[in-house]
Protein backbone atom coordinates (compact mmCIF):
# COMPACT_ATOMS: atom_id res chain seq x y z
CA UNK A 1 0.00 0.00 0.00
CA UNK A 2 1.26 3.50 -0.83
CA UNK A 3 2.43 5.72 2.03
CA UNK A 4 2.02 9.50 2.04
CA UNK A 5 4.17 11.46 4.51
CA UNK A 6 2.62 14.68 5.85
CA UNK A 7 4.14 17.52 7.87
CA UNK A 8 1.83 19.76 9.88
CA UNK A 9 2.49 23.27 11.15
CA UNK A 10 0.40 25.76 13.05
CA UNK A 11 0.57 28.42 15.73
CA UNK A 12 -0.63 28.00 19.30
CA UNK A 13 -4.37 27.28 19.45
CA UNK A 14 -4.75 27.00 15.68
CA UNK A 15 -6.30 23.57 16.28
CA UNK A 16 -3.61 21.41 14.69
CA UNK A 17 -3.91 18.59 17.22
CA UNK A 18 -7.69 18.73 16.93
CA UNK A 19 -7.46 18.47 13.13
CA UNK A 20 -5.22 15.42 13.31
CA UNK A 21 -7.47 13.85 15.94
CA UNK A 22 -10.48 14.50 13.71
CA UNK A 23 -8.72 12.78 10.80
CA UNK A 24 -8.00 9.77 13.00
CA UNK A 25 -11.61 9.68 14.19
CA UNK A 26 -13.17 10.07 10.74
CA UNK A 27 -10.95 7.36 9.26
CA UNK A 28 -11.78 5.03 12.20
CA UNK A 29 -8.11 4.94 13.18
CA UNK A 30 -8.70 5.49 16.91
CA UNK A 31 -8.81 2.39 19.08
CA UNK A 32 -11.83 1.89 21.32
CA UNK A 33 -9.84 2.45 24.51
CA UNK A 34 -8.35 5.68 23.11
CA UNK A 35 -11.78 6.90 22.06
CA UNK A 36 -13.21 6.06 25.48
CA UNK A 37 -10.38 7.97 27.16
CA UNK A 38 -11.16 11.00 24.98
CA UNK A 39 -14.85 10.78 25.90
CA UNK A 40 -14.12 10.62 29.63
CA UNK A 41 -11.59 13.44 29.51
CA UNK A 42 -13.96 15.64 27.50
CA UNK A 43 -16.79 15.03 29.97
CA UNK A 44 -14.46 15.75 32.89
CA UNK A 45 -13.60 19.12 31.37
CA UNK A 46 -17.27 19.89 30.90
CA UNK A 47 -17.17 19.84 27.09
CA UNK A 48 -20.29 18.94 25.13
CA UNK A 49 -18.06 17.66 22.32
CA UNK A 50 -15.15 15.24 21.94
CA UNK A 51 -11.77 16.94 22.44
CA UNK A 52 -9.86 15.28 19.60
CA UNK A 53 -6.63 17.11 20.47
CA UNK A 54 -6.18 14.49 23.19
CA UNK A 55 -5.59 11.91 20.47
CA UNK A 56 -2.21 13.42 19.59
CA UNK A 57 -0.86 15.40 22.54
CA UNK A 58 0.57 12.31 24.15
CA UNK A 59 3.21 13.80 26.43
CA UNK A 60 2.17 14.76 29.93
CA UNK A 61 3.68 18.23 29.51
CA UNK A 62 1.72 18.70 26.30
CA UNK A 63 -1.55 17.69 27.87
CA UNK A 64 -1.01 20.01 30.80
CA UNK A 65 -0.12 23.03 28.64
CA UNK A 66 -2.45 22.27 25.76
CA UNK A 67 0.37 22.73 23.25
CA UNK A 68 2.60 20.56 21.10
CA UNK A 69 6.25 20.67 22.22
CA UNK A 70 7.90 17.81 20.35
CA UNK A 71 7.70 15.97 17.04
CA UNK A 72 5.30 13.04 17.08
CA UNK A 73 4.61 10.64 14.25
CA UNK A 74 0.99 9.60 13.88
CA UNK A 75 -0.17 6.77 11.64
CA UNK A 76 -3.53 6.18 10.02
CA UNK A 77 -4.85 4.60 6.86
CA UNK A 78 -7.76 4.43 4.45
CA UNK A 79 -8.65 1.60 2.07
CA UNK A 80 -6.48 3.22 -0.62
CA UNK A 81 -3.31 4.35 1.18
CA UNK A 82 -1.46 4.77 4.47
CA UNK A 83 -0.40 8.05 6.05
CA UNK A 84 2.34 9.20 8.39
CA UNK A 85 1.84 12.63 9.97
CA UNK A 86 4.80 14.45 11.51
CA UNK A 87 3.07 16.60 14.12
CA UNK A 88 5.51 19.42 14.88
CA UNK A 89 5.37 22.45 17.17
CA UNK A 90 5.07 25.83 15.49
CA UNK A 91 6.87 28.17 17.90
CA UNK A 92 10.11 29.84 16.81
CA UNK A 93 12.10 28.05 19.54
CA UNK A 94 11.16 24.75 17.91
CA UNK A 95 12.34 25.59 14.37
CA UNK A 96 14.66 22.57 14.47
CA UNK A 97 11.66 20.33 15.23
CA UNK A 98 9.79 21.72 12.23
CA UNK A 99 12.78 21.11 9.97
CA UNK A 100 13.03 17.54 11.26
CA UNK A 101 9.35 16.86 10.60
CA UNK A 102 9.28 18.43 7.13
CA UNK A 103 12.56 16.97 5.88
CA UNK A 104 11.04 13.63 4.80
CA UNK A 105 7.51 14.80 4.00
CA UNK A 106 5.85 15.00 0.60
CA UNK A 107 3.01 17.30 1.59
CA UNK A 108 2.54 19.91 4.30
CA UNK A 109 -0.61 21.12 6.04
CA UNK A 110 -0.28 24.68 7.31
CA UNK A 111 -3.08 25.67 9.67
CA UNK A 112 -4.36 29.22 9.93
CA UNK A 113 -6.87 30.37 12.55
CA UNK A 114 -9.69 32.02 10.59
CA UNK A 115 -10.01 34.65 13.35
CA UNK A 116 -6.33 35.67 13.13
CA UNK A 117 -5.45 35.18 9.48
CA UNK A 118 -1.87 35.12 8.20
CA UNK A 119 0.49 35.96 11.08
CA UNK A 120 4.26 36.04 11.63
CA UNK A 121 4.46 32.33 12.47
CA UNK A 122 2.67 31.50 9.21
CA UNK A 123 5.57 33.11 7.34
CA UNK A 124 8.07 30.87 9.11
CA UNK A 125 6.02 27.71 8.60
CA UNK A 126 5.74 28.39 4.88
CA UNK A 127 9.40 29.42 4.59
CA UNK A 128 10.61 26.12 6.07
CA UNK A 129 8.42 24.06 3.75
CA UNK A 130 9.70 26.08 0.80
CA UNK A 131 13.31 25.67 1.97
CA UNK A 132 12.90 21.90 2.31
CA UNK A 133 11.17 21.55 -1.06
CA UNK A 134 8.05 19.88 0.34
CA UNK A 135 6.18 19.06 -2.84
CA UNK A 136 2.64 20.21 -2.03
CA UNK A 137 1.21 22.57 0.57
CA UNK A 138 -2.37 22.57 1.89
CA UNK A 139 -3.40 25.79 3.60
CA UNK A 140 -6.17 24.71 6.00
CA UNK A 141 -8.10 27.73 7.23
CA UNK A 142 -9.43 26.33 10.51
CA UNK A 143 -12.13 27.39 12.99
CA UNK A 144 -14.45 28.57 10.24
CA UNK A 145 -17.31 27.88 12.66
CA UNK A 146 -16.08 30.76 14.83
CA UNK A 147 -16.32 33.28 11.98
CA UNK A 148 -19.78 32.25 10.82
CA UNK A 149 -18.36 30.15 7.95
CA UNK A 150 -17.64 33.44 6.16
CA UNK A 151 -16.59 33.15 2.54
CA UNK A 152 -15.28 36.73 2.65
CA UNK A 153 -12.90 35.98 5.53
CA UNK A 154 -11.66 32.83 3.79
CA UNK A 155 -11.02 34.74 0.56
CA UNK A 156 -9.17 37.51 2.43
CA UNK A 157 -6.86 34.95 4.05
CA UNK A 158 -6.28 33.29 0.70
CA UNK A 159 -5.36 36.61 -0.92
CA UNK A 160 -2.94 37.44 1.91
CA UNK A 161 -1.30 34.03 1.64
CA UNK A 162 -0.93 34.44 -2.11
CA UNK A 163 1.07 37.63 -1.49
CA UNK A 164 3.38 35.48 0.64
CA UNK A 165 3.45 32.77 -2.01
CA UNK A 166 4.84 35.25 -4.54
CA UNK A 167 8.10 35.15 -2.57
CA UNK A 168 8.33 31.34 -2.71
CA UNK A 169 9.16 28.79 -5.41
CA UNK A 170 5.78 27.08 -5.32
CA UNK A 171 3.57 28.94 -7.77
CA UNK A 172 -0.17 28.28 -7.96
CA UNK A 173 -0.14 24.61 -8.89
CA UNK A 174 1.23 23.24 -5.62
CA UNK A 175 -0.88 25.20 -3.14
CA UNK A 176 -4.44 24.36 -2.15
CA UNK A 177 -6.72 26.28 0.20
CA UNK A 178 -9.40 24.44 2.19
CA UNK A 179 -11.80 26.03 4.73
CA UNK A 180 -12.33 23.64 7.65
CA UNK A 181 -13.63 23.30 11.16
CA UNK A 182 -11.62 20.55 12.82
CA UNK A 183 -13.85 20.66 15.89
CA UNK A 184 -17.10 20.26 13.94
CA UNK A 185 -15.67 18.14 11.13
CA UNK A 186 -16.48 20.54 8.29
CA UNK A 187 -14.50 19.70 5.13
CA UNK A 188 -12.11 17.40 6.97
CA UNK A 189 -13.42 14.04 5.78
CA UNK A 190 -17.03 15.03 5.12
CA UNK A 191 -18.17 17.89 2.91
CA UNK A 192 -19.59 20.81 4.88
CA UNK A 193 -23.21 21.85 4.54
CA UNK A 194 -22.30 25.09 6.29
CA UNK A 195 -20.08 26.27 3.42
CA UNK A 196 -22.01 25.66 0.21
CA UNK A 197 -19.90 28.37 -1.42
CA UNK A 198 -16.83 26.09 -1.26
CA UNK A 199 -16.90 23.64 -4.16
CA UNK A 200 -13.45 22.11 -3.72
CA UNK A 201 -12.31 18.84 -2.18
CA UNK A 202 -12.35 18.00 1.51
CA UNK A 203 -8.97 17.68 3.19
CA UNK A 204 -9.08 13.88 3.11
CA UNK A 205 -10.27 13.80 -0.50
CA UNK A 206 -7.34 15.96 -1.50
CA UNK A 207 -4.86 13.78 0.40
CA UNK A 208 -6.31 10.66 -1.22
CA UNK A 209 -5.81 12.08 -4.73
CA UNK A 210 -2.32 13.52 -4.31
CA UNK A 211 0.33 11.81 -6.40
CA UNK A 212 2.79 10.12 -4.08
CA UNK A 213 6.10 11.34 -5.40
CA UNK A 214 9.13 13.10 -4.06
CA UNK A 215 11.16 15.85 -5.70
CA UNK A 216 13.96 13.30 -6.10
CA UNK A 217 11.74 10.71 -7.84
CA UNK A 218 12.27 12.37 -11.24
CA UNK A 219 15.94 13.14 -10.69
CA UNK A 220 19.03 11.16 -11.53
CA UNK A 221 19.73 7.67 -10.20
CA UNK A 222 21.63 7.61 -6.90
CA UNK A 223 22.42 4.45 -4.91
CA UNK A 224 24.49 4.90 -1.72
CA UNK A 225 25.80 1.50 -0.68
CA UNK A 226 24.51 0.60 2.78
CA UNK A 227 26.25 -2.74 3.14
CA UNK A 228 28.05 -5.39 1.09
CA UNK A 229 26.42 -8.83 1.28
CA UNK A 230 28.74 -11.85 1.23
CA UNK A 231 26.85 -14.98 2.44
CA UNK A 232 28.94 -17.57 4.23
CA UNK A 233 27.26 -20.54 2.58
CA UNK A 234 28.32 -23.02 -0.08
CA UNK A 235 25.25 -22.25 -2.19
CA UNK A 236 26.13 -18.56 -2.45
CA UNK A 237 29.89 -18.86 -2.08
CA UNK A 238 30.66 -16.37 -4.89
CA UNK A 239 27.74 -14.02 -4.28
CA UNK A 240 28.60 -10.35 -3.80
CA UNK A 241 25.65 -8.00 -3.49
CA UNK A 242 25.34 -4.32 -2.67
CA UNK A 243 22.36 -3.36 -0.55
CA UNK A 244 20.86 0.11 -0.25
CA UNK A 245 18.00 2.40 -1.22
CA UNK A 246 17.47 4.07 -4.58
CA UNK A 247 17.28 7.85 -4.27
CA UNK A 248 16.00 9.29 -7.52
CA UNK A 249 15.57 7.84 -10.98
CA UNK A 250 15.23 4.17 -11.80
CA UNK A 251 17.44 1.26 -12.75
CA UNK A 252 17.26 -1.69 -15.14
CA UNK A 253 19.28 -4.85 -15.57
CA UNK A 254 21.99 -4.07 -18.12
CA UNK A 255 22.35 -0.39 -17.23
CA UNK A 256 25.93 0.84 -17.11
CA UNK A 257 26.88 2.26 -13.72
CA UNK A 258 29.91 4.04 -12.31
CA UNK A 259 31.16 3.40 -8.80
CA UNK A 260 32.19 6.46 -6.80
CA UNK A 261 34.80 7.41 -5.78
CA UNK A 262 36.81 4.81 -7.74
CA UNK A 263 35.17 5.77 -11.09
CA UNK A 264 35.21 2.10 -12.15
CA UNK A 265 32.34 1.04 -14.41
CA UNK A 266 30.25 -2.10 -14.79
CA UNK A 267 26.70 -3.16 -15.65
CA UNK A 268 23.80 -4.23 -13.48
CA UNK A 269 23.59 -8.01 -13.48
CA UNK A 270 20.70 -8.64 -11.06
CA UNK A 271 18.25 -6.67 -8.93
CA UNK A 272 17.07 -8.46 -5.79
CA UNK A 273 14.21 -7.62 -3.47
CA UNK A 274 14.47 -10.18 -0.67
CA UNK A 275 14.77 -13.48 -2.52
CA UNK A 276 13.10 -12.36 -5.75
CA UNK A 277 14.75 -10.85 -8.82
CA UNK A 278 13.37 -8.00 -10.91
CA UNK A 279 14.26 -6.46 -14.24
CA UNK A 280 13.98 -2.90 -12.93
CA UNK A 281 13.53 -0.87 -9.76
CA UNK A 282 12.40 2.69 -9.07
CA UNK A 283 13.12 5.51 -6.64
CA UNK A 284 12.41 4.62 -3.03
CA UNK A 285 13.07 0.90 -3.52
CA UNK A 286 15.37 -0.86 -1.06
CA UNK A 287 17.17 -3.49 -3.12
CA UNK A 288 20.34 -5.54 -3.47
CA UNK A 289 22.30 -5.16 -6.70
CA UNK A 290 24.92 -7.39 -8.30
CA UNK A 291 27.35 -6.28 -11.00
CA UNK A 292 28.81 -8.10 -13.99
CA UNK A 293 32.35 -7.26 -12.84
CA UNK A 294 34.13 -7.75 -9.54
CA UNK A 295 34.85 -4.29 -8.13
CA UNK A 296 36.07 -3.35 -4.68
CA UNK A 297 33.01 -1.57 -3.21
CA UNK A 298 32.41 -0.68 0.43
CA UNK A 299 29.80 1.07 2.55
CA UNK A 300 29.84 4.79 1.75
CA UNK A 301 30.49 4.29 -1.96
CA UNK A 302 27.80 5.28 -4.43
CA UNK A 303 26.53 3.76 -7.67
CA UNK A 304 25.29 6.14 -10.37
CA UNK A 305 24.51 5.83 -14.04
CA UNK A 306 27.63 6.51 -16.07
CA UNK A 307 26.03 9.38 -17.99
CA UNK A 308 24.56 10.95 -14.81
CA UNK A 309 27.59 11.72 -12.66
CA UNK A 310 27.03 13.95 -9.59
CA UNK A 311 29.38 16.68 -8.43
CA UNK A 312 32.45 15.49 -6.53
CA UNK A 313 34.02 18.17 -4.32
CA UNK A 314 35.98 18.68 -1.08
CA UNK A 315 34.23 21.98 -0.40
CA UNK A 316 30.48 22.65 -0.32
CA UNK A 317 28.15 25.58 0.21
CA UNK A 318 24.99 24.81 2.10
CA UNK A 319 22.06 26.28 3.97
CA UNK A 320 22.33 25.00 7.54
CA UNK A 321 19.66 24.87 10.22
CA UNK A 322 21.50 24.85 13.55
CA UNK A 323 20.10 22.54 16.23
CA UNK A 324 22.67 22.73 19.01
CA UNK A 325 22.83 24.95 22.09
CA UNK A 326 26.53 25.46 21.34
CA UNK A 327 26.90 28.08 18.62
CA UNK A 328 28.27 27.18 15.19
CA UNK A 329 31.46 29.12 14.52
CA UNK A 330 34.16 29.13 11.80
CA UNK A 331 37.04 26.75 12.45
CA UNK A 332 34.96 24.21 14.38
CA UNK A 333 35.05 20.59 13.23
CA UNK A 334 32.09 18.27 12.72
CA UNK A 335 31.37 14.98 11.01
CA UNK A 336 29.33 15.39 7.84
CA UNK A 337 26.99 12.41 7.49
CA UNK A 338 25.98 12.41 3.82
CA UNK A 339 23.88 9.33 3.00
CA UNK A 340 26.08 6.42 4.12
CA UNK A 341 29.29 8.46 3.91
CA UNK A 342 30.88 9.96 7.05
CA UNK A 343 33.46 12.70 6.44
CA UNK A 344 35.36 14.92 8.87
CA UNK A 345 34.75 18.59 8.07
CA UNK A 346 35.67 22.10 9.18
CA UNK A 347 33.35 25.10 9.10
CA UNK A 348 35.14 27.59 6.85
CA UNK A 349 32.80 30.59 6.53
CA UNK A 350 29.38 31.55 7.88
CA UNK A 351 28.15 33.92 5.21
CA UNK A 352 24.88 35.15 6.65
CA UNK A 353 21.79 34.42 8.68
CA UNK A 354 18.61 33.86 6.67
CA UNK A 355 15.40 35.48 7.90
CA UNK A 356 12.57 32.94 8.00
CA UNK A 357 9.95 35.48 6.92
CA UNK A 358 11.21 35.78 3.31
CA UNK A 359 12.68 39.23 4.09
CA UNK A 360 16.21 38.25 3.03
CA UNK A 361 19.52 37.76 4.82
CA UNK A 362 20.92 39.21 8.03
CA UNK A 363 24.44 39.72 9.35
CA UNK A 364 25.58 36.44 10.91
CA UNK A 365 28.50 37.84 12.94
CA UNK A 366 30.40 34.63 12.18
CA UNK A 367 28.05 32.46 14.19
CA UNK A 368 24.75 30.60 14.10
CA UNK A 369 22.71 30.02 17.24
CA UNK A 370 20.09 27.45 18.14
CA UNK A 371 17.21 27.37 15.61
CA UNK A 372 18.93 29.86 13.29
CA UNK A 373 19.33 29.21 9.57
CA UNK A 374 22.29 30.47 7.56
CA UNK A 375 24.51 30.02 4.51
CA UNK A 376 27.71 28.17 5.37
CA UNK A 377 30.84 27.10 3.51
CA UNK A 378 32.30 23.78 4.65
CA UNK A 379 35.64 22.15 3.88
CA UNK A 380 35.80 18.33 3.84
CA UNK A 381 38.67 15.93 4.55
CA UNK A 382 37.74 13.96 1.42
CA UNK A 383 35.37 14.52 -1.52
CA UNK A 384 31.68 13.64 -1.39
CA UNK A 385 29.44 12.92 -4.37
CA UNK A 386 26.43 15.17 -4.22
CA UNK A 387 23.68 17.04 -6.06
CA UNK A 388 22.17 20.39 -5.22
CA UNK A 389 19.26 19.91 -2.81
CA UNK A 390 16.89 21.45 -5.38
CA UNK A 391 17.78 18.61 -7.78
CA UNK A 392 17.78 15.66 -5.38
CA UNK A 393 16.55 16.03 -1.79
CA UNK A 394 18.27 12.89 -0.54
CA UNK A 395 21.64 13.36 -2.20
CA UNK A 396 21.70 17.09 -1.47
CA UNK A 397 21.11 16.88 2.29
CA UNK A 398 23.40 16.01 5.19
CA UNK A 399 23.63 16.26 8.95
CA UNK A 400 26.43 17.69 11.08
CA UNK A 401 27.44 15.47 14.01
CA UNK A 402 29.38 16.62 17.04
CA UNK A 403 32.32 14.22 17.16
CA UNK A 404 32.63 14.55 20.95
CA UNK A 405 28.99 13.96 21.93
CA UNK A 406 27.82 12.09 18.80
CA UNK A 407 24.75 14.36 18.83
CA UNK A 408 23.15 15.78 15.71
CA UNK A 409 24.15 19.45 15.77
CA UNK A 410 22.68 20.67 12.49
CA UNK A 411 21.17 19.75 9.16
CA UNK A 412 22.34 21.09 5.83
CA UNK A 413 20.99 21.52 2.31
CA UNK A 414 23.67 21.82 -0.38
CA UNK A 415 23.33 24.73 -2.80
CA UNK A 416 26.58 24.60 -4.72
Amino acid sequence: MEVLKIATAGSVDDGKSTLIGRLLYDTKSLTEDKLEAIRKSSEKKGYDYLDFSLATDGLVAEREQGITIDVAHIYFSTPTRSYIIADTPGHVEYTRNMVTGASTSQVAIILIDARKGVIEQTYRHFFINNLLRVKDVIVAVNKMDLVGYSEEIFNDIRENFELLNEKSTYGEQRLNYIPVSALKGDNVAARSENMPWYEGETLLEHLEKLEIADVSDKSKFRFPVQTVIRPKTEEFHDFRGYAGKIYGGDLKVGDEVTVLPSLKTSRIKEIFFFDQTFDKAGAGSSVTLTLEDEINITRGDMLVKTDELPRVEKEINAIVCWMDNKQLRPGTKYIVQHNTNSVLSKIDVIRNNIATDFSGVLEANNQLGLNEIGEVQIKLSKPIFYDDYTENRSNGAFILIDAHTNATAGVGFING
